[in-house]
């Protein structure tokens, strides 16, 4: 009997995935869903952190964070992504490794921060990369985190387990993940909403923050590390 290996098969499936994901990924960074996530992240850490993107895909989060003037290293499981993305960061200064984020090769306490834009999905247990999170980032550093809310249509790639079949997607509403990585030592600074068009004309000032997590194609968390807390470290 085959043993199901969920980051051999993650690799397999987006290292096919690569050429139509590099096909959309500037769009997206520039001017769809991921557009204002660097300035959101400029607003938390400070110019010429180290920063670990992962989950990096082609680089282009990557490229946009290295432009603005921070050291990145990017992390993804596949292959052809990590090709695409030491091609398009030729000239930043980025650096790539190919690895599973749920096991960095990283020391611990090496980096300022970390960004993970819809990421943590694609993994076995997001539980354990919040551990890795907090062991390879500083005390009181950050990590910026992309989770896709209930309206995402790439939500659609977990339904399968519903036939008891084995997929690569571990989908979980932004509260849930909100509420694992408080029990896991982060603590929530501040977060971003990203709606469809059509969500963003209806007036959401009255609404609690589940109700506009509810309504949410993305919601981005910006968290502080509380590792240490209490024991004299700043």
């Amino acid at each position: 009997m085959n043993t199901f290996n969920w980051s051999a098969e993650a690799e397999k499936l987006w290292d096919k995935n690569s050429e139509s994901w590099n096909a959309k990924s500037r769009t997206m960074w520039e001017e769809g869903s991921r557009k204002d996530i660097i300035s959101f992240f400029e607003k938390h850490v400070k110019k010429g952190s180290a920063v670990c993107d992962l989950g990096c895909g082609d680089g282009y989060g990557s490229y946009k964070l290295a432009s603005a003037g921070y050291k990145v290293i990017g992390i993804d499981v596949s292959e052809e992504m990590i090709h695409k993305a030491e091609k398009l960061n030729t000239n930043t200064g980025a650096v790539f490794k190919k690895e599973d984020i749920s096991d960095l090769s990283l020391e611990e306490n090496a980096i300022d921060a970390i960004l993970a834009i819809n990421s943590l999905e694609w993994t076995e247990s997001p539980l354990d990369v919040l551990k890795e999170m907090q062991r390879t980032v500083k005390p009181g550093g950050r990590a910026c985190i992309g989770i896709l809310g209930p309206t995402a249509a790439p939500r659609a790639n977990s339904y399968r387990r519903l036939y008891k079949e084995k997929v690569i997607c571990n989908t979980m509403m932004p509260w849930e993940f909100e509420q694992l990585a408080k029990e896991s030592g982060w603590s929530k600074l501040d977060e971003l909403g990203v709606y469809k068009k059509a969500s963003e004309k209806l007036s959401k000032g009255s609404l609690t923050d589940e109700l506009k997590q509810s309504l949410s194609f993305m919601w981005i968390f910006m968290l502080e590390n509380r590792k240490n807390e209490g024991m004299g470290i700043e």
